[in-house]
């Protein structure tokens, strides 16, 4: 004869209890749910409904549905206005991702690594590196727009010297290494202080062993310290490289896209087309889904390489 196990019966009083602990929790989650939903989910597909019309900025109602339409005058029609546009802004954004990327993650460890042996005045030294990255793109721009105009510090100190002056915002590559330099000093004390806590978890244990066993210091630095905040690096890797993609205050409050609009960045022409004489806000809508996919991409190939270089 077949025996039948009996489900033991439910405690209806603790499963209401577990219930009402699941529900407590999603409470506190409903205030960030609800504003992420407002402010990014909500912009983001109203941003690709947009990118599919050809939309009047002035009277929504006579707006026309294009399809992809946007997307190939963008993308292919060559000679076009919005194609130039395009390809230039993606090229000089591209052109500064390349060359900020390294340098902000290299200098950011440089310091991090130098604080990390705590030299004296180390935790001044902390304070002032950081210090920038609280300061707002214009008041950053206000204060470097003077140290490189025609009379402004830098000339004056170079004409002292009896050197000649540098048109640093008129001419290239000095308005990109103008921009660099901004960027540099405004951002890398985020960068500094990510690498710094992983350097500080970092057991000081393997630093004796190593310098037992004869290594030097730059020795320790490869085999200890880099790999030890390999984590770190992959993170301010990719959150940099986002940043750098959308750049848009630097070049126009410091250059306004010149020389020639050699630094006139894709996030420029976005923000200008959907106003002026001739609003194209579908255009618009388009180059940003099409920028924001091509950070999408760049985000997951990093993390694949950084996988397969851990493994």
């Amino acid at each position: 004869m077949e025996m039948k196990l009996k489900r033991p019966p439910m405690n209806f009083t603790r499963f209401i209890k577990r219930f009402l602990s699941y529900l407590s929790n999603f409470a506190f989650l409903i205030p960030y749910i609800t504003l992420f939903a407002i402010f990014f989910i909500y912009p983001f597909f109203y941003g690709l409904y947009i990118s599919l019309f050809k939309w009047n900025i002035f009277d929504p109602n006579v707006t026309e549905f294009v399809g992809f339409n946007n997307y190939y005058r963008i993308l292919f029609e060559q000679g076009g206005l919005y194609f130039n546009y395009f390809w230039g802004g993606l090229g000089n954004t591209v052109l500064f991702v390349v060359i900020s990327v390294p340098v902000l993650i290299l200098i950011a460890l440089l310091i991090a690594l130098l604080l990390d042996i705590q030299p004296p005045g180390y935790r001044l030294l902390r304070v002032i590196f950081f210090m920038p990255t609280v300061f707002s793109i214009s008041a950053v721009i206000l204060i470097w727009r003077w140290q490189f105009n025609n009379s402004g510090f830098i000339n004056s100190l170079l004409v002292s010297l009896g050197l000649e002056k540098v048109p640093f915002l008129s001419t290239q590559p000095w308005a990109w290494i103008s921009i660099l330099i901004v960027t540099v000093w405004w951002t890398i004390g985020t960068n500094m202080v990510i690498i710094g806590a992983g350097l500080k978890d970092i057991d000081k244990s393997l630093y004796e062993a190593a310098e037992i066993d004869g290594a030097n210091y730059f020795q320790q630095l490869r085999y200890i310290s880099v790999p030890s905040v390999a984590n770190q690096l992959f993170t301010i890797t990719i959150l940099t490289t986002i940043a750098s993609f959308n750049i848009y205050g630097q070049p126009e409050l410091l250059t306004n896209g010149g020389p020639d609009f050699t630094t006139t960045v894709l996030m420029m022409r976005i923000r200008s087309l959907p106003f002026g004489s001739n609003p194209q806000p579908g255009i618009a809508s388009a180059m940003s889904v099409i920028l924001g996919l091509i950070m999408i991409a760049i985000s997951l190939i990093q993390s694949k390489v950084a996988k397969k270089v851990g493994d």
